[in-house]
């Protein structure tokens, strides 16, 4: 596929604006790209609804028991305020050799590169072996998709799954991901005049206490890993108080927690768990917690022979050796290790660090590039 044809791909995704929500009309699009394809039994598409307006989309070509898979997620982050973009968010620009949008680098960049990756290989009829494609919704606030179709078994037995996230412009390969806690801790009491606190229960001292006692309990998760380092902890959110002459009767407090192999996501929510609690023990104390979407860390082994050979290939490839990381963030991968069978995860694709940013962006040679070494990578797998 030429150039323009892949920028037109790049920028029709683009230009649906699947904030957190409404990625049927991305596996619309994805889809109406194979249907002219859809009646060769080497070919299978199947679109799978986690919620109105939320289709996940898994497209299989090529034949044989070794499946390799590809994945990219179809919901991209709010555009946040538009003064701060240059260009509509929602309409490719190429400017600088670079295209311009929302979801360009996270991931809607990754996502195109792998479809056209396919869709090469069906126009010139040369597909390697099995490749499936998994397509999903709400990668951005919890990894919904990736879950559903784990759970329902479409990555049963995959011999190898490439996520097509960035890593720094093809430079990085990441073997490993963080996970993730986001918690919510709310303090209940009793409202009263300002003027007359003993007739109230200040909910924000308690809320406070609990904040003072959960940092030091974060930071006993002391070990390190050697790829990904060491657990973090923020406090993100505070909310409390109805007005300023009244004792608080509600706080609420979220934080947010990044966790690594040595810490069992299950580890962690016991120490929280104790934490409150032991403050309820406390006279008037009423504190309870609640989890969103955890994900478990990933952790990545750098003598897998998927790793080995992404790193053959882009030794072909690149000038420079790619270079092995962690990723501070939770992907789709976090789920799909869930799934029966034996298989190396890896991420690896196009994109930089303008993810989550007004005037996000995507070189178009980096991308286009990408297309070539994911079409070498199938290859060579199934050799």
């Amino acid at each position: 596929m030429d150039k323009e044809k892949q920028m037109e791909i790049l920028a029709s995704l683009i230009a649906i604006g699947s904030v957190d929500d409404h990625e049927a009309k991305v596996a619309d699009y994805i889809a109406s790209l194979f249907e002219p394809y859809k009646d060769r039994e080497d070919v299978d598409i199947k679109r799978v609804t986690y919620a109105p307006n939320r289709d996940n989309l898994v497209v299989t070509i090529g034949k044989g028991k070794k499946i390799l898979g590809f994945s990219g997620h179809e919901d991209v982050v709010s555009e946040g305020d538009l003064s701060a973009w240059d260009s509509n968010p929602f309409k490719a620009e190429i400017k600088d050799s670079k295209l311009f949008g929302r979801g360009a680098t996270d991931m809607k960049g990754g996502l195109a590169a792998l479809v056209i990756t396919m869709l090469d290989f069906l126009v010139e009829d040369e597909i390697p072996g099995k490749i499936r494609l998994f397509a999903t919704v709400g990668e951005e606030t919890g990894e919904y998709g990736a879950a559903q179709l784990t759970k329902a078994g479409y990555a049963n037995d995959l011999a190898g799954l490439v996520i097509a996230e960035p890593t720094n412009e093809m430079k990085e390969v990441g073997i490993a991901s963080k996970g993730v806690i986001d918690y919510v801790v709310t303090s209940m009491g009793k409202g009263s005049h300002s003027s007359k606190p003993k007739d109230g229960i200040n909910a924000i001292d308690h809320l406070i206490d609990f904040a003072n006692e959960v940092k030091p309990l974060m930071e006993k998760f002391d070990k390190g890993d050697p790829i990904l380092g060491k657990l973090t902890h923020v406090q993100s959110v505070f909310q409390g108080g109805e007005q300023i002459n009244s004792v608080p009767a509600k706080a609420v407090m979220k934080g947010n927690i990044r966790t690594i192999p040595a810490y069992p996501n299950q580890v962690v929510f016991a120490a929280l768990n104790d934490l409150i609690d032991k403050l309820n023990q406390k006279p008037d104390y009423d504190l309870s917690i609640e989890y969103i979407f955890p994900e478990e860390a990933v952790s990545g082994d750098a003598d897998a022979g998927l790793v080995k050979l992404v790193k053959s290939v882009h030794d072909e490839m690149y000038p420079d050796p790619i270079k092995i990381v962690g990723e501070s963030s939770a992907s789709d991968g976090s789920e799909f290790l869930h799934a029966k069978g034996d298989f190396s995860i890896v991420q690896v694709g196009p994109g930089n660090d303008s993810e989550h940013q007004s005037n996000e962006n995507i070189d178009v040679d980096v991308f286009s590039q990408s297309i070539r070494f994911y079409k070498k990578l199938a290859v060579a797998f199934f050799k």
